[in-house]
């Protein structure tokens, strides 16, 4: 997969910011006031999620949190300053632009968007259009509406999105001839390896698109976090996965640094884990469940691969970013 290329040309190498695993979102924020800024936090009401939720809040911003039922993640925000809940299930087509176009409605900018909702390894699911439920709801559900929502984010002027990936892209990358399985044995995890290293592609391609709007555009690993996203996990493979593991605000701490931090301010494009930027590794074959890694492979961050991707989700969704720009 493209294991030739020369990537210490481009950004994606550690910069040192100072920062490290155990930083939470809070320490992110030290010395920083978001007031007046909007973002929006998808499963910003468990979880990872709800730490970035609140930590991004509590500096001052007015975080809108989409759920598909609104009352059920009502309890979570409760005492979360300037938390808004909204309604969004981004399995469904609809759903999305009925969401984006309440919020373009609303005429206000979109400084945040933080692309954090996913799920992880359940059984083969199709959505409506047939689509494989993993890549469907964790890329193509993020892709639909970010592009959605593109008029507010330019109306920012300068914005971040954050697509929330995995060292889940040690289980693969993105099958071009058979995203939704349609021709191969289901895989849960190779299934959830594709849709996580299409966040860090989409991040690479949407940064492209984005940088001479002021939109940059970054993919995190948020680290090894027990949340609700294992709920389809055996015990056995509960674990083989176990380790060392952060609490949900360490978690949220890599997304929040890359929506927030001045330290970025000319970067963008990059796939980025404990509070800074990923360096480039090179491993055999793909990784199990066990296997920790120092950094990202390079099928997540190919520049190729990612207007690849692009092109297919175009595609797919029939959104098209030259009818949004």
């Amino acid at each position: 997969m493209n294991q030739n290329r020369d990537y210490t040309k481009t950004l994606q190498k550690p910069i040192l910011s100072g920062f490290g695993w155990d930083t939470t979102a809070r320490e992110v924020l030290v010395g920083q006031d978001l007031t007046g800024m909007i973002a929006i936090v998808t499963g910003g009401y468990s979880g990872v999620g709800l730490e970035t939720t609140r930590a991004l809040a509590e500096a001052g911003a007015t975080v809108i949190v989409p759920a598909r039922t609104p009352e059920k993640a009502r309890a979570s925000i409760i005492g979360i300053p300037r938390a808004e809940l909204e309604e969004l299930d981004l399995i469904d087509p609809d759903s999305i632009d009925a969401f984006a176009n309440r919020f373009l409605a609303s005429g206000r900018q979109l400084d945040i968007l933080i692309n954090n909702a996913g799920i992880m390894a359940p059984p083969l699911v199709r959505d409506s259009r047939g689509f494989e439920s993993q890549f469907a709801t964790n890329h193509l559900g993020h892709f639909q509406l970010t592009l959605r929502l593109w008029p507010a984010l330019r109306k920012a002027g300068k914005a971040r999105v954050v697509s929330v990936s995995s060292t889940g892209v040690r289980f693969g990358g993105v099958d071009f001839d058979d995203p939704n399985f349609e021709k191969r044995e289901y895989d849960k995890w190779k299934a959830y390896g594709q849709s996580k290293s299409a966040n860090a592609l989409f991040a690479v391609a949407l940064d492209k698109r984005g940088e001479a709007y002021g939109i940059r555009a970054f993919s995190v690993h948020p680290g090894r976090i027990m949340t609700d996203l294992v709920r389809y996990m055996s015990e056995e493979e509960k674990a083989a996965a176990s380790g060392e593991l952060k609490t949900a605000e360490q978690g949220a701490a890599t997304s929040v640094w890359c929506a927030t931090s001045p330290q970025l301010e000319d970067k963008g494009g990059v796939y980025c884990l404990d509070v800074d930027i990923a360096e480039v590794i090179e491993v055999e074959g793909t990784q199990g469940l066990n296997q920790k890694l120092s950094g990202v492979l390079p099928w997540a961050v190919d520049p190729i691969l990612a207007e690849q991707l692009w092109k297919l989700s175009e595609q797919l969704t029939s959104v098209k970013f030259s009818e949004v720009e």
